[in-house]
């Protein structure tokens, strides 16, 4: 059984660098050929891809938030990082990791439970 935990902070002031961490158990971020993403949502709305991290490192970006976005990982850790800059309001959210299996497909089987991010001064 694959986990996924987000950590972060609740609160980011405006213009600043949120940064999440999705912790993984039960399976390696390594492993031919998972992905691992970060989905979220804002109050209200739907569901947003924002990016993701192959098993082999390799980052991939929506192409509405490649400029603020950067997905990294420590494999020493089994974690993968979120850093979005230069936040506002707008990216209030709730913010989920997720494993996608066999390429980006949006199909994900294991979540983690989310955490919110809220943007304000």
């Amino acid at each position: 059984q694959v986990q996924l935990q987000e950590s972060g902070p609740g609160l980011v002031k405006p213009s600043q660098t949120l940064s999440l961490t999705c912790t993984v158990s039960g399976g390696l971020i390594t492993t031919y050929s998972f992905y691992w993403s970060w989905i979220r949502q804002p109050p209200g709305k739907g569901l947003e891809w924002m990016g993701a991290i192959s098993y082999s490192g390799i980052p991939y970006y929506s192409p509405s938030l490649k400029s603020r976005t950067s997905i990294s990982r420590d494999t020493s850790k089994n974690q993968f990082t979120l850093q979005l800059s230069s936040v506002t309001p707008e990216d209030t959210a709730v913010y989920y990791c997720a494993r996608d299996a066999d390429a980006i497909t949006g199909t994900y089987d294991y979540w983690g439970q989310g955490t919110q991010a809220t943007v304000s001064s």
